[in-house]
């Protein structure tokens, strides 16, 4: 079974399988990813990122999962969170978050805590970036490592950064410490497929970003130093489909200020 497979239990590794939400979109390419982590013979399940208040989702999220230990959150957009409560009425179980607001019955995940979860160790890595509130989750079992990595880092295609919540400096700082993972590190990613390796991945998210501020800084010198976000986007983003730009822009606004505060 590959990506991308609505509405079934997708196994990825010996402890994550996958349920994809059908609510495919420009944001969310294929759909969000919710992710089932286990190990083997494990009774309980932890669910992460939930998805959209989509009762046939989350009753399948359910179904698959069993019992669940806890529910936890990436990041706080709707498409990885808004089901959580339903999830977590139907399931008795805790929902935990980075960012308070989001949590129920349990307190806030906190940045290297190691959750010992449903025969797994999660240690919990705060990603800021793509949002203040993004983690991610490192997961470590018999000779297998595997990072849930939210909307940080995706199957494919490159992440939104917007301004004020998303912060490039921050994202780009969270790429170097994931791009420290062991060798052959699996990448269990929010949106798309799951990869098989997460250092040479954020290498290339790195290196792509690295890419695109050189591209802004030679529109800047085009277009002069005060050129707004949707100038530089009708100039680097020229080749890429305009129903994009809109997303590009933001993406832009985030270079812009990064270039502006390094200045």
């Amino acid at each position: 079974m590959t990506h991308p497979a609505y509405g079934v239990v997708r196994p990825v590794t010996a402890f994550a399988s996958v349920l994809l939400e059908d609510n495919p979109g420009t944001m969310t390419l294929d759909g969000t990813n919710t992710w089932l982590l286990r190990a083997p013979g494990a009774a309980e399940c932890v669910v992460v990122d939930p998805g959209h208040e989509d009762e046939p989702h989350l009753r399948r999220v359910l179904e698959a999962a069993g019992q669940v230990a806890a529910i936890l959150i990436t990041h706080h957009h709707d498409d990885h969170v808004q089901g959580a409560p339903w999830l977590a009425r139907a399931a008795n179980a805790p929902i935990r978050a980075f960012d308070p607001a989001l949590c129920a019955d349990e307190g806030p995940l906190r940045d290297g805590e190691v959750l010992t979860l449903a025969g797994l160790d999660l240690e919990v890595r705060h990603t800021p970036g793509h949002t203040a509130d993004s983690i991610c989750l490192a997961i470590a079992h018999e000779n297998q490592t595997a990072v849930l990595t939210g909307d940080t880092v995706l199957g494919r295609g490159t992440t939104v950064i917007a301004p004020p919540d998303g912060h490039l400096g921050q994202y780009l700082d969270s790429l170097r410490l994931l791009a420290g993972s062991p060798p052959g590190t699996v990448v269990l990613p929010g949106h798309g497929p799951d990869l098989p390796d997460l250092p040479t991945t954020a290498a290339m998210y790195l290196a792509h970003r690295e890419q695109r501020l050189d591209q802004i800084r030679a529109a800047l010198t085009h277009l002069g130093p005060d050129a707004t976000a949707r100038q530089v986007v009708e100039v680097v983003y020229a080749d890429v489909d305009q129903s994009l730009w809109e997303a590009a822009e933001w993406s832009v606004h985030a270079q812009l200020a990064y270039l502006r505060e390094s200045a």
